[in-house]
């Protein structure tokens, strides 16, 4: 994104803008980048590297605060070196990349990895940030995902800095893919669907939510994820905003939708429970208030933007 654009959102109101992983300022230049893209990236001053491993973040303490980024020396110190750099674009200090560490191999001396759930729950670093973060810890996973061609088999090579992988033996060219996952709110009159997952912590109810299948539109995945989980047949579908979610590499498209029916008759394989929730309890449950404790994600998460949307009518 420019950053001009960038710093003209911030502030804006856009729904987007606010949840947890968004917010990215970086340019990614992707047309205009050549082969040595990363090693050049890596050369100039105010090179900046972000370890990641897997669903990890390297940090180094820095009293009660967090460091997220190491000098291309701490990068090109450790083993493969430049074979494991992507680059993820330029902010207003320079260059940002990613080291994507193998799952067993050791990060930088004097850091810890963190699990990036905690990282974004806990709002440990910086909104922009943040979204540097969730771009590398994507284009990360998926490169560790596909490094070899789904046409012949053989070993691709990453390219560009990290935008494509080409393969050697057949020539197809394979880009980092992003999958689009439909999360929806549910409402009618005066009250709203949530659900609660199995492996949810203990009080919290969540929007719906599915992966959108080939073929599909977005309100088409929505209507079709909610009767699936819930029973309830949806009507109109409006879209509300979207979130980068990282886990491994997807787009959450949130949207609010009308019912059109009431009785819930949820699967419970996938659900532990589902019900419809009055505005006025909901209000509750957005201030920490419940009388039972029942709560929604963090205030980050895009359910949440969604649930509090509605609430405020």
């Amino acid at each position: 994104m420019n950053l001009a654009i960038w710093k003209s959102l911030e502030g804006s109101g856009e729904p987007s803008a606010g949840v947890g992983f968004a917010g990215n300022p970086l340019d990614r230049r992707a047309e205009s980048r050549g082969q040595d893209a990363a090693a050049d990236a890596l050369a100039e001053p105010g090179a900046r590297v972000l370890f990641l491993q897997g669903a990890k973040l390297w940090l180094k303490p820095r009293g009660e605060a967090f460091e997220p980024f190491f000098t291309p020396a701490e990068a090109l110190a450790l083993e493969g070196g430049a074979e494991h750099i992507l680059l993820l674009g330029w902010d207003e200090h320079g260059p940002v990349l990613a080291f994507a560490l193998a799952a067993d191999g050791a990060g930088p001396e004097g850091a810890a990895g963190l699990e990036l759930r905690p990282v974004y729950s806990g709002a440990l670093l910086p909104r922009a940030v943040l979204g540097m973060v969730a771009q590398g810890a994507a284009l990360a996973n998926w490169h560790g995902n596909n490094g070899f061609c789904a046409r012949c088999g053989h070993r691709s090579e990453l390219c560009l800095g990290g935008v494509k992988r080409v393969c050697p033996q057949c020539g197809a060219e394979h880009f980092p893919r992003t999958d689009p996952v439909a999360i929806m709110l549910a409402a009618k009159g005066e009250k709203c669907l949530l659900g609660r997952g199995k492996h949810f912590l203990p009080g919290m109810f969540s929007c719906l939510a599915g992966f959108i299948e080939p073929g599909e539109t977005i309100e088409d995945a929505v209507r079709r994820e909610t009767f699936e989980e819930s029973g309830i047949r949806l009507g109109a579908v409006r879209y509300h905003a979207s979130q980068p979610w990282p886990f491994p590499h997807s787009l959450m498209i949130g949207c609010i939708a009308r019912a059109l029916d009431d009785e819930v008759r949820f699967d419970e394989s996938e659900l532990e429970a589902c019900r419809w929730f009055l505005r006025d309890e909901v209000r509750t449950m957005l201030a920490g208030s419940h009388p039972e404790g029942l709560r929604v994600p963090p205030p980050a998460a895009i359910a949440t933007h969604l649930i509090q949307a509605w609430a405020e009518g």
